[in-house]
């Protein structure tokens, strides 16, 4: 039996699961795909978040602060792509520009170090020559950051499994049973007894929940649509560019992403499906005409790739962390929403302290919070190159061109811990595949060595799992 079990293995149950693992608790996380940050956590705008926009005494705006504090030394122990580059709150009116002073009270209630100012255009337009002539003003935000949502994830993750967390993939949850004094859970393949869960599930959990649990939540899944473009054009903004809200809406964000390239949207649409996440015209055209607010040109000839990923939002507007009332040691954490990413730090010490102190753990010594990524060939000189070959000769062979992503970082992705097992697996690990030609030039070669690796045959290797099956 598990002390405890965390349903869900993106970012918010990862966080939760590392932290958990500090102590001497037996701990499982439940993911019904077949890695971890398969959902909402691998399609989102990858912005660490200042904390000037959630209401003050909210649980976003309570996380948000702190989670962003806690970015520096995380970055240091799991060694995953993050940087402070900063923020910028564009006002488009003389009249709205009072509207940049109550933002930035709002980020000091909520606890923003008060480094913050406002700027005029003369003063905005040296620092980021790149926006449009509409732009009258901002708000700058230096706290603010960029990092890879889905390798911050894989590195929690990884780490929690290094200090003893089990993950069991492609398991659904079917039912939750509970008993006096433990959990009885049926997933698709086992069944699993526990004395604690954590529904960390996303869009799901509105439906975990209610396997236990009478209180009522109501989650819909709201889709967000990008645009990603080529590297060439990745510094036309060096900070994350938001638009002043009006009641029209947020507006999209343009920023660079951590690994050098441009990223606009989000679009915001509340969908009836909890799987959909198709890319429409009507959506990539809101992001472009609402972006040349923002922006001089749109460099449209640049465009490599466009995604959707789903937000779970709860209709209450705020995070839902903590026990049921109805159900003890059944805890949620769930409508988590932007600025989940950035709370997700804060949300799993906020849970492992209420697991610790209600199944009376000890701290455990033995944690090791340090987990090592995978060695970037395209981030080394050539001397840390030849270095790396003379161990490894794999490492000088390039796969994929557009990233100079080797094969030798490509095995280490599948080996590792919690080791690749599809090419959007390989990808997300290495970037193998995600350059200009979006994997016209590697598939092939991935493939061969994904089947190499799981020992099975090419025509078994899948992109995501299921039937996305890459050959027949």
């Amino acid at each position: 039996m598990f002390d405890v079990v965390i349903i869900g293995a993106g970012v918010t149950g990862s966080a939760i699961a590392r932290e958990v693992s500090k102590y001497e608790l037996k701990a499982c996380v439940l993911e019904k795909e077949l890695d971890v940050a398969c959902g909402t956590s691998k399609a989102n705008s990858g912005i660490v978040h200042a904390g000037e926009d959630p209401i003050p005494g909210t649980l976003k705006a309570k996380m948000n602060v702190k989670g962003n504090g806690m970015f520096d030394k995380l970055q240091k122990e799991l060694d995953f792509p993050f940087k402070r580059n900063g923020s910028l709150v564009l006002c488009f009116d003389e009249k709205d520009m009072d509207k940049l002073e109550e933002l930035r009270q709002r980020g000091i209630k909520n606890g923003v170090p008060d480094t913050m100012k406002i700027l005029n255009r003369e003063e905005v337009m040296k620092i980021e020559p790149n926006l449009s002539d509409q732009v009258v003003g901002a708000l700058t935000l230096p706290t603010g950051g960029i990092v890879c949502p889905y390798e911050f994830t894989i590195s929690l993750a990884e780490n929690a499994a290094d200090n003893g967390v089990e993950f069991k993939f492609d398991s659904t949850v079917e039912s939750i049973d509970k008993l006096e004094d433990k959990f009885i859970i049926k997933t698709n393949k086992e069944e699993i007894e526990t004395k604690l869960i954590i529904n960390a599930a996303g869009v799901f959990g509105e439906k975990i929940s209610a396997m236990v649990s009478k209180e009522k939540y109501d989650i819909v899944a709201r889709k967000g649509e990008y645009i990603l473009f080529d590297k060439a054009v990745g510094d036309t903004v060096s900070r994350t560019i938001f638009q002043l809200p009006t009641k029209m809406g947020k507006g999209v964000l343009v920023t660079p992403t951590v690994d050098g390239n441009l990223l606009l949207g989000p679009t915001s649409v509340d969908i009836d499906g909890k799987d959909n996440v198709d890319t429409t015209r009507e959506g990539l055209e809101s992001i472009t005409s609402r972006a040349k607010r923002s922006i001089k040109e749109i460099p449209m000839r640049q465009v490599i790739t466009s995604f959707a990923g789903l937000r779970a939002h709860e209709k209450n507007g705020d995070f839902i962390i903590g026990e049921a009332k109805d159900c003890k040691d059944f805890i949620n954490a769930i409508g988590i929403e932007s600025p989940g990413l950035t709370s997700a730090p804060a949300i799993g010490e906020f849970i492992a302290n209420m697991v610790a102190e209600k199944l009376n753990a000890k701290v455990d010594k033995k944690f090791n919070p340090i987990r090592k990524g995978i060695p970037k060939f395209r981030e080394m000189n050539n001397d840390e190159r030849r270095e790396l070959i003379a161990k490894d000769s794999s490492y000088g062979k390039i796969v994929c061109r557009c990233e100079t992503v080797t094969e030798g970082e490509i095995r280490n992705s599948i080996r590792r811990t919690l080791g690749a097992k599809t090419v959007d697996g390989i990808k997300r690990r290495t970037r193998a595949g995600m350059g200009r030609c979006q994997s016209g030039f590697c598939s092939n070669r991935t493939v061969e060595i994904l089947a190499e690796e799981l020992g099975v045959s090419k025509n078994e290797v899948t992109k995501f799992g299921k039937d996305s099956k890459m050959l027949f």
